[in-house]
């Protein structure tokens, strides 16, 4: 195993902390640094694992504190995985630009600008007391359409035909 810099290490224990694998990891590290770090190496700075169990207390408190970070991140957003997904997106439209697929980098941009743009947030918040409120008015109409039937069978008298007109006029 290599001796890192710290610079290198840094961006290790960061992208671990983002549920990043260390598959992942090691590529990226490999373009952006230019060095070829094994994916066990890698694991190692996850204190999470069992190979990470002797990380020094610097790199544990720098993985804890980005995992947090994420974290909040992530439950800020509506989506609860939003940050994720642009994550994996961003990886996706540079292995398709690299591979020299057009078509499907151009997919995955869209794909990203979708995610970007909102449209899969439900904007209009539903209003529980609402439609609760609306649920027993449409409950508390039948009853008395019920009640209704039940006097008009039974001897179909001018106050039922005057209640009748009234639960016309109701909206349903």
């Amino acid at each position: 195993m290599a001796a890192l810099r710290d610079e290198v290490k840094l961006f290790i224990v960061q992208a671990l902390a983002c549920f990043d694998t260390p598959t992942q990891v090691s590529i990226a590290v490999k373009e952006e640094f230019g060095l070829d770090v094994p994916r066990q190496q890698v694991a190692a700075y996850d204190p999470n694992r069992y190979v990470g169990r002797n990380l020094s207390m610097k790199w544990k408190t720098v993985f804890n504190d980005t995992r947090a970070k994420f974290r909040e991140d992530t439950a800020a957003i509506p989506i609860a995985s939003r940050a994720f997904r642009l994550r994996a997106l961003a990886r996706m439209a540079q292995q398709a630009e690299g591979m020299r697929n057009i078509a499907l980098a151009v997919a995955v941009i869209e794909q990203a600008a979708k995610e970007v743009g909102d449209m899969y947030v439900n904007k209009g918040k539903a209003d529980p007391d609402k439609s609760l409120d609306e649920e027993i008015k449409r409950l508390e109409i039948d009853r008395r359409k019920a009640e209704l039937k039940q006097l008009e069978t039974a001897g179909g008298d001018k106050t039922a035909q005057l209640l009748s007109e009234l639960i016309a006029k109701l909206p349903s």
